[in-house]
């Protein structure tokens, strides 16, 4: 057992008859809140098949490719998942957690659910329960909803990592676990953590981790971009508001910065597929301020994303820096994800802590 999972199992309750029932009533759990984070996903390790399984769960979403099964299904199984898994697996292996054996956002994620449940065991004791799960990949959804019923949690707080609601996020996040919640003989009741794109101290954790870097740079980067994950145009047109939340973030961003418009620029990154996806893509877009307007000296960071995962540490500090730098750029400074920064800790804690709100003390 490792330390992440003693600190969860330390604090079980032993199951007891209810007051009154009869001798042979099956014996319950004190009730318990869970409150379950969860994020994109990882695969298990960085070869063909790990790789192959991942890509194909992923990749076989509805929320995340929409296209007619027989369509997509032939092209998927039999061209994409017989090429991608290698070049993707390669991708994992540059920044892989050799120590841990495991991806940075696993990493991550242990450690900013450790950090929220210190704060939540803090505030109310053995009540509530903290875990987190992945909607791809493992620890999966379906088996961390089924712990929290078997430890006691009759109400649990589902709360996906993600800023700003996307079909393709939040919403196959919220998917998921309904369909764990489906395989319940006893359902729990349950609330789902509304995007926080515009939440105060979620944007004042950004802008302190931007000046941070800032007063680190050696010289001052002319322009942020801020890079947030791309999807089809056709998904706004259809109604999905997530163009729209970004867009909010940088505005706020930059007046918490009390910067000009000039000094900070939205962009979309992660394209797939031959449709038309938001726009300006980040990649074409360094690259064009670079040799189109001699922008020399640029940061990027990327708000739509809670932890450092293969977007940003391998996409973000390598793809697109190298995109700007063949274009004449000369200082490209990468900000970090918030991660488990305490600031970040303290934001998702007090959302969560306001969600809670009815159900406990």
């Amino acid at each position: 057992m490792t330390m992440f999972d003693a600190q969860e199992t330390s604090s079980e309750r032993p199951a007891v008859c209810p007051v009154h029932a009869q001798p042979d009533h099956p014996k319950v759990k004190p009730a318990r809140v869970g409150v379950l984070v969860a994020n994109l996903g990882t695969p298990d390790d960085t070869g063909y098949w790990s790789m192959r399984r991942y890509l194909n769960e992923f990749l076989s979403d509805k929320r995340v490719v929409d296209i007619s099964n027989w369509i997509w299904q032939p092209l998927l199984q039999l061209v994409i998942l017989t090429k991608r898994p290698f070049s993707s697996g390669a991708a994992y292996k540059s920044i892989w957690n050799e120590e841990d054996n495991e991806s940075p956002l696993l990493t991550i994620t242990k450690k900013q659910t450790a950090a929220i449940r210190a704060k939540m065991v803090a505030e109310y004791g053995d009540d509530v329960r903290v875990d987190f799960c992945m909607r791809y990949g493992n620890p999966s959804t379906k088996s961390k909803v089924q712990e929290m019923v078997d430890a006691g949690c009759t109400k649990i707080l589902f709360f996906p990592l993600y800023p700003h609601y996307a079909g393709a996020t939040s919403a196959t996040a919220n998917d998921q676990f309904f369909r764990a919640l489906i395989a319940q003989k006893q359902q729990p009741i349950a609330r789902i953590v509304e995007p926080y794109f515009e939440d105060t101290a979620y944007i004042d954790a950004l802008a302190k981790s931007i000046e941070a870097a800032y007063a680190k740079a050696d010289k001052k980067p002319d322009v942020l971009v801020c890079s947030y994950h791309g999807m089809p145009i056709r998904y706004l047109m259809e109604g999905d508001r997530y163009h729209c939340e970004c867009q909010k973030t940088t505005r706020l961003l930059k007046e918490r910065l009390g910067w000009a418009d000039t000094e900070i620029r939205t962009t979309f990154q992660s394209v797939f597929g031959r449709e038309e996806w938001l726009k300006p893509y980040t990649v074409e877009e360094v690259a064009r301020m670079a040799s189109e307007e001699g922008i020399k000296n640029i940061a990027i960071c990327a708000p739509a994303f809670s932890a450092d995962c293969i977007e940003t540490l391998e996409e973000i500090n390598e793809e697109i820096k190298e995109s700007f730098e063949e274009a004449g750029g000369e200082h490209f400074t990468y900000i970090p994800c918030l991660n488990d920064d305490p600031a970040h800790i303290n934001a998702l804690s007090g959302i969560i802590n306001r969600n809670l709100r009815g159900w406990l003390r």
